[in-house]
């Protein structure tokens, strides 16, 4: 018997199986259905959401651990309005992310005809946080469209695709079968030779180098390091680049460029070397950083090369390849690192003694996470205050173990991510760090969490019962605060009502405790830590 002709949603389905998908995230709807038609027997795992901003913010998490897009289907008008908030996010941090929707019939597109889900412009919505938008009007038009996101992920600067099908092009069969035409051509190389030669000009007459490390380079791992030890250079990471060095290395200034101590330290270099850093201020708290040294940028995207930091020397080209390059025409011997290692020392001294009342009770609580967490953990956190003193004041053992919302800042990120993260590498046990604020925004995902995962999950909930950060901000410009005191429901009976196994430590013996059982324990575990209770 003949095979029936794949509908263009069948033969989507499989040429993402080609490109090496093994996990979507999503919700069916009446105008996905056909992309559904095609998940049965493909090894595609499905995951559902119970909301469109968890299938955005997971398959976030899940490229952050794994480095591979993660992948969304949506449906067309509120699935990707709903997920457009996760794009940004993903947009803002460089994540590479496939988000495929649906888009109401060719025929009716642009028309205002008043059709279920309609969007006079879907393509339009999402343009602006996406590396491009598309419409698929016709089944050939989709492996070359998938191709060229492919083309983004794997030779420019990282960010999301969406790509629109309408219902016709999703249900109509094909001509012809394009569900294997996979082209993978990674376009990335190093810098020009003419232009490292320069970079390696400046290195060498420096006599305070630094280097600035962001998550551009987590695939530069030992040449960083290489550099940094030979040039005897300190080593600043934005909190996408945390982990590049080990927590022990003599010359890791960590993440810490977002307090004053950092601050002072890079404002003595003579020579930055900044790798696959966006250099924003929401890194380093700052409008501006206290630069008082040539710059020299290694970057994929040459449009960070002539914006708030121009730079020196422009590098434009493949962090890991390009510093190889540096690394062959750098003198092989190691200069004297003592002074550099002392000003690293009285950095991270500076660091902790620099902690407010507020952030002592955050350096407590991390201190009892760093004991208990498992050396190949990750932790996923939320904008709350807890996670911005983690972001350089806690130290991670490898890259892609520190999952933060930085650019956007979105609430709500830290549990979706987290769960996403778990999918992309499943044998790491997970932590999530997340505010009482922010929790409400996506605590409908512990549904998805309980049902799906079977290795262990830690939801650390730090429930001060206030909007913390912007309590304090509005204290601290003399606004009389509103709407930062909202009334909490009881999270534990929450917690329990999703399925999960719940704790309330009353003091940070029993949180280390707590930590300890869940991480052993396979399924989820929501810990609500109340402020009272850190002290």
């Amino acid at each position: 018997m003949q095979s029936k002709t794949l509908t263009g949603g069948q033969a989507l389905v499989r040429l993402l199986v080609n490109y090496g998908v093994d996990t979507v995230f999503g919700i069916p709807g009446v105008h996905t259905l056909e992309l559904y038609r095609g998940l049965p027997g493909s090894g595609i795992r499905h995951v559902l959401t119970r909301h469109e901003q968890g299938a955005s913010f997971m398959a976030d998490g899940y490229a952050r651990v794994s480095g591979k897009p993660g992948v969304c289907f949506v449906i067309t008008g509120p699935g990707v309005t709903n997920a457009a908030t996760g794009i940004g996010q993903a947009y803002a941090d460089s994540i590479p992310m496939l988000v495929i929707s649906s888009v109401n019939h060719s025929a009716s597109l642009g028309k205002g005809w008043g059709s279920l889900h309609e969007c006079q412009d879907q393509r339009a919505m999402t343009a602006p946080i996406t590396a491009f938008s598309a419409v698929a009007l016709t089944a050939e038009d989709l492996p070359e469209l998938v191709a060229r996101a492919y083309a983004v992920f794997d030779s420019e600067r990282p960010r999301p695709v969406h790509i629109s099908v309408p219902l016709d092009v999703l249900s109509a069969p094909i001509a012809r079968d394009w569900s294997n035409e996979v082209v993978r051509r990674p376009g990335r190389g190093p810098a020009s030779a003419t232009v490292i030669d320069q970079a390696v000009a400046k290195l060498n007459a420096a006599k305070r180098p630094m280097i600035i490390a962001g998550g551009g380079a987590l695939n530069a791992t030992s040449e960083l390091q290489a550099i940094s030890t030979r040039l005897a250079a300190p080593l600043f990471t934005s909190v996408a680049g945390k982990g590049l060095l080990p927590p022990d290395a003599p010359l890791n200034a960590g993440s810490s460029l977002c307090v004053e101590p950092g601050w002072n330290l890079i404002a003595k270099a003579d020579v930055v070397l900044a790798v696959g850093t966006e250099m924003a201020d929401t890194d380093y708290w700052r409008e501006r950083l206290p630069l008082n040294a040539e710059l020299l940028r290694v970057d994929i995207d040459p449009r960070k090369f002539n914006d708030f930091y121009p730079c020196a020397v422009a590098l434009h080209g493949d962090a890991q390849q390009t510093l190889s390059g540096l690394l062959e025409r750098l003198p092989s011997d190691v200069r004297d690192a003592s002074a550099a290692v002392a000003s690293v020392t009285a950095l991270r001294d500076a660091v902790k003694a620099s902690h407010g009342p507020l952030q002592s009770i955050h350096q407590s609580i991390l201190e009892r996470i760093a004991a208990e967490l498992p050396e190949n953990a990750f932790i996923s956190t939320d904008m709350t205050q807890l996670a911005y003193t983690g972001n350089y004041a806690f130290d991670s053992l490898a890259i892609r173990s520190w999952l933060h919302p930085t650019g956007y800042g979105t609430l709500g990120y830290g549990l979706p991510a987290g769960i996403g993260a778990k999918f992309g590498a499943p044998q790491r046990p997970g932590l999530v760090l997340v505010g009482d604020g922010g929790f409400l925004y996506t605590a409908q995902e512990l549904a998805t969490a309980v049902e799906e995962l079977d290795s262990p999950l830690v939801v650390l909930l730090w429930n001060n019962d206030a909007l913390g950060q912007i309590r304090d901000d509005m204290l601290g410009l003399e606004i009389e605060p509103i709407g930062v005191l909202p009334r909490n429901p009881d999270f534990a009976a929450l917690g329990r009502a999703f399925g999960c196994t719940v704790t309330q430590p009353q003091n940070l013996t029993e949180l280390q405790a707590d930590l300890r059982h869940g991480f052993k324990r396979n399924g989820v575990t929501l810990i609500e830590l109340k402020h009272a209770c850190a002290h």
